[in-house]
């Protein structure tokens, strides 16, 4: 279904100023990858004046008032079926829902897993190091597991996994002014998508969002893929006009 969106998305123009999108090829499968930096106004959403967004169209409408609409957007981490976030949110500051550093079941409790921090730059903690210290973030979520930590993969990634999903994450570079959101275009295993954003972008961290329900708003290659409402949502922020 995505696909069919994607395509009808072609049909939209294109947005100025919104974050650079580009489509790479690696092991034979592609991969959409959005890159911010550090300074550009990135943001976590979930909730609005009238209760869960949900979707990328709510974002626009609730940035509407400020004359303001999404860069790109993706879904960014797991969450229950009333949509509440799996563990760590932060919200301009605000903790919204409290930290999980408990292994459990399904992809999110496969420790070690870890945080996406937004402050001055960009920081993938992992979960209990980050409850152990936590840095200064004016937006943060939690996902697991993470595909990369300190340019190791997680242990647990099987290479031969026949387990591929589209699949979807951020990487940051070494000095955090980089992060790179990455959407895979084909199915693939958990050992691929860590390679991709280790051998492929050279990011030395990385951390899984979701897969199935994965998702990509980009007007600069006019992609809007739809589906079901989504959880926590990350995007960048720009002027209307």
């Amino acid at each position: 279904m995505w696909r069919l969106a994607a395509l009808f998305a072609l049909l939209l123009p294109q947005v100025v100023g919104a974050t650079s999108c580009a489509t790479v090829s690696f092991e034979g499968s592609a991969f959409t990858t959005c890159e911010v930096s550090a300074g550009e106004d990135l943001r976590l959403f979930h909730t609005g004046p009238s209760g869960r967004l949900g979707s990328f169209s709510a974002v626009n409408s609730a940035l509407a008032a400020e004359g303001k609409t999404l860069g790109f957007a993706m879904n960014a981490g797991m969450y229950h079926p009333d949509r509440a976030p799996v563990g760590l949110f932060i919200d301009g500051g605000r903790e919204q829902s409290a930290i999980v550093t408990a292994e459990g079941p399904g992809n999110f409790g496969l420790l070690p897993n870890g945080v996406f921090c937004i402050g001055d730059g960009f920081r993938l903690v992992e979960s209990r190091a980050f409850a152990a210290n936590p840095p200064a973030c004016s937006y943060a979520t939690q996902s697991g597991p993470m595909l990369v930590i300190g340019g190791q993969l997680h242990p647990r990634l099987i290479p031969d996994s026949d387990s591929t999903f589209i699949r979807n994450g951020v990487g940051v570079s070494v000095d955090g002014t980089r992060a790179v959101f990455v959407i895979s275009d084909d199915r693939v295993n958990f050992h691929r998508f860590a390679r991709f954003f280790r051998d492929a972008l050279g990011l030395p961290d990385a951390l899984y969002f979701d897969g199935k329900i994965s998702r990509l708003y980009a007007p600069a290659i006019r992609r809007n893929d739809f589906g079901f409402a989504m959880g926590p949502i990350v995007g960048t922020v720009i002027n209307r006009n």
